[in-house]
């Protein structure tokens, strides 16, 4: 006897218009790819030049997801695969009428330091934290660490922290007037930002290109900017007088960390307050003498999230963690892994495209 199951049930069955197969097969992938930019990989272009040298203006990512775990979405009703807002943020492409909570499914990993990050930008704090705009840094310091930054040098626990390989700054270098050929600049990817003087510049230099700049004969002279330690650049978080830092001398500080309890004091709630209040939604007052949390007279707080401290690789181009403090856990979205494309705007043809760059991973 041959058994045929399911054979005059699927005989009955009217057969599917072409309109039809078309329109189940494109909700198929939309639905399996919404799922895989979810859970396992998105992809990210670079706008800024704040990773130069290590990454650059034009460099298409994929972001592992997994890494860290994947985060389930705050704002669930999107439009999928486009930005948050268009046309001059004047158009949503979401709504915040439903919001859920932070969740995270288990990671292959933790961060690590010098791990390369993409997150939601912290200080877009008039937006659901997954639509607030994609940032791309090195992660310089995780919870709990003491971070401190000397004449440009990030210092964690007192130890120097390695600086990127192809990291970069700005120095001011002087000519002896003579005019130099543009394609030098061009083929050491010196980026000349102000002239500051009569034959005085300040130019963003790749460290590794320092010593052929330095050969030229047109060159006197080329010593690095720093800003001087005890120099109060308000621009630099907390933005307060009290903390006298800039971006080249900067701290000590340390960052939250789960569980972490501190005292409540003027000096501890400039640091922690946008942390407390913004990023772990609690009141915060102060009466007086009194600090009051949710309405509770309060001397201490323990920390519900860690905390991370981003910076750019191109350190005098970059607005990060310097300038608006920390990332919250709830705003990390995965891992830089690998350069799958990379594009030269000011190239033409063929030349446009970086090859050597393709399929790179990112270190």
């Amino acid at each position: 006897m041959n058994w045929k199951s399911g054979t005059k049930k699927q005989e009955n069955q009217p057969k599917k218009s072409k309109t039809r197969e078309w329109i189940d097969e494109i909700l198929f992938a939309v639905v399996a790819s919404t799922i895989i930019r979810g859970l396992v990989f998105s992809a990210y272009a670079i706008p800024s030049g704040s990773m130069e040298g290590s990454l650059l203006t034009g460099d298409y990512l994929f972001v592992s997801k997994m890494s860290y775990g994947a985060r389930m979405p705050f704002t669930p009703v999107a439009v999928p695969f486009l930005e948050s807002t268009l046309t001059n943020d004047s158009i949503k492409t979401y709504w915040d009428g439903i919001k859920l909570p932070y969740f995270r499914l288990p990671g292959l990993s933790e961060i690590k330091n010098q791990d390369v990050v993409v997150f939601n930008k912290p200080e877009e704090v008039d937006k659901p934290v997954d639509v607030r705009t994609n940032l791309i840094k090195r992660c310089q310091a995780l919870p709990g660490d003491l971070l401190t930054i000397v004449n440009g040098q990030v210092f964690i626990n007192g130890k120097a922290n390695p600086n990127a390989p192809n990291a970069q700054t700005s120095y001011e270098v002087k000519t002896n007037g003579r005019e130099m050929n543009p394609k030098i600049f061009e083929d050491l990817h010196i980026e000349i930002r102000q002239q500051l003087a009569e034959n005085t510049f300040e130019m963003i230099v790749p460290t590794a290109n320092l010593a052929v700049l330095k050969s030229y004969s047109n060159i006197k002279s080329i010593q690095p900017i720093v800003e001087n330690k005890g120099e109060y650049n308000a621009q630099v978080f907390p933005h307060n007088e009290r903390f006298k830092w800039n971006e080249d001398n900067f701290g000590p500080l340390v960052l939250p960390k789960k569980g972490m309890t501190i005292p409540l004091n003027d000096s501890t709630l400039i640091l922690y307050r946008t942390a407390i209040a913004q990023y772990e939604n609690n009141q915060v007052k102060t009466v007086g003498k009194d600090i009051l949390i949710n309405g509770k007279k309060a001397d201490s707080y323990t920390f519900k999230m860690n905390y991370y401290w981003m910076m750019g690789d191109n350190r005098h181009n970059s607005l990060d963690s310097r300038f608006w403090g920390y990332v919250p856990e709830d705003h990390i979205i995965g891992k830089a892994m690998i350069t799958w494309m990379s594009t030269d705007s000011a190239a033409t043809g063929f030349n446009k495209i970086r090859w050597e760059r393709i399929l790179k991973v990112i270190e």
